[in-house]
């Protein structure tokens, strides 16, 4: 890039954050909040607008966290990949309310969004409280009506959540501490059924939508409309793994929202590739 574009960079600080204002032929192939990468110069940044002026397209980028760093952990987690240091830029940002994240099993969609759901509510009190919401469709068949409240209900289909928790909570020989500690993380966080949705209104919340493949346009339009002042929406899917005979990859939700949103300033999509799980887990993914 520097190579092609280095006569019209022109660069500044702001608030901590580098900015370069850039010409070139490759500017007009861009869109806002696209994360760029140059290998040669290991040089990370980010898209923040793209501009018309006097028949030249005009974009201003920004710098990017290295969230791989130890010195830019969040909530104890550091990025294992470009991509999740990317996703945790989108994540991490107050000017983006909407980020989708699409990825094979294991590449960390569910850990990375709850880690910065944590960081921002208890450390950084951006939001009061993280809603997580999923649809109900199982794997296999039916079990059957579950008692209890709709919380209640809904804890057998957030087993990723409690997975995530565990990691997420301070680990220490203290098996007491560490119980109260998991259960004071839970304290922040509300299990709500996708069904009870319609009506509601979400003030300063960080709203987590798991498995978003397995949900429809209509629905995906009811939960994101739900957002009020100072909400973040995180929409997170596989569209390999849709387990609905209705929907495809090209109807499902999270395709229709990515679509949708890739133009307006205030979004941002990261598809991330590489599992983090387990070699069998990624093997098992590119062979099965």
């Amino acid at each position: 890039m520097y190579h092609t574009h280095s006569r019209d960079i022109d660069s500044w600080q702001e608030e901590g954050k580098t900015y370069y204002r850039i010409q070139g032929p490759l500017v007009s192939e861009w869109s806002i909040n696209e994360c760029l990468y140059q290998p040669k110069d290991n040089f990370e940044a980010i898209v923040r607008s793209v501009e018309e002026e006097d028949g030249h397209t005009t974009a201003t980028i920004e710098l990017l966290t290295d969230y791989r760093s130890d010195s830019h952990n969040i909530w104890g987690i550091t990025a294992r990949n470009r991509e999740q240091s990317y996703a945790l830029n989108l994540l991490m940002d107050p000017e983006i309310d909407f980020v989708t994240l699409q990825g094979p099993a294991g590449t960390g969609k569910t850990l990375l969004a709850l880690a910065t759901a944590l960081e921002q509510t208890i450390e950084l009190k951006r939001y009061k409280e993280i809603i997580v919401t999923r649809v109900t469709v199982s794997v296999g068949e039916d079990i059957g009506f579950l008692p209890g409240t709709e919380e209640e209900k809904m804890t057998p289909w957030m087993g990723a959540l409690m997975d995530n928790l565990e990691v997420l909570s301070p680990s220490d020989n203290d098996e007491w501490g560490t119980a109260v500690t998991h259960d004071l993380l839970r304290k922040w966080i509300k299990v709500r059924s996708l069904n009870f949705m319609r009506g509601r209104t979400f003030l300063n919340k960080f709203i987590i939508i798991d498995e978003a493949q397995n949900l429809t346009s209509k629905q995906m339009k009811t939960l994101i409309t739900r957002a009020g002042p100072g909400t973040k929406v995180v929409c997170m899917g596989n569209v390999a793994q849709i387990d609905t005979p209705y929907l495809t990859e090209t109807t499902s939700g999270i395709t229709f929202v990515v679509d949708r949103f890739k133009n307006w300033p205030h979004s941002g999509h990261m598809t991330l590739k590489r599992g983090e799980r387990s070699r069998l887990a990624d093997y098992a993914s590119e062979l099965l």
